[in-house]
């Protein structure tokens, strides 16, 4: 190990289906600018508490552009995994009652990457839309 080998990064991480989907979350959480408390609770409950993983996530993140990410994660993830991740990110999105745009289109590059159209997904977005709405309980 040279001197300066801890200062190299890991970009060549193995790709886990844990991974993927918590850095997912990671990268959603992040795509408008800031990260509310809303999505910093589905998360950790999302990932129910593995400290290892959101670790090794972060660090990831810090070190990848999510196209690379994509590229990387897509075949590594099955389908009911990318329908896991993609549930689980529109939750996020939706986690604060508000959808920017940043975070949309985000979503979007998601949805094309793991080879879901927008009307494949709609009845889970629907379903995900009416469990965030809470103005329906009169706030």
């Amino acid at each position: 190990m040279g001197l300066f080998d801890v200062f190299k990064s890991d970009s060549t991480q193995a790709m886990t289906p844990k991974l993927a989907f918590t850095a997912s979350l990671i990268y959603m959480m992040s795509a408008d600018g800031q990260i509310e408390e809303e999505e910093i609770g589905q998360l950790v409950s999302a990932i129910g508490g593995d400290r290892a993983t959101l670790d090794n996530a972060v660090k990831y993140v810090r070190k990848n552009k999510v196209e690379a990410f994509l590229e990387q994660a897509a075949p590594t993830l099955s389908e009911p995994q990318k329908l896991c991740t993609l549930t689980n990110l529109c939750d996020s999105l939706l986690a604060d009652g508000d959808a920017a745009q940043r975070e949309q289109a985000l979503f979007n590059q998601f949805l094309s990457a793991f080879g879901f159209s927008e009307d494949r997904f709609r009845p889970y977005f629907e379903v995900i839309a009416i469990k965030n709405d809470r103005s329906v309980l009169g706030r």
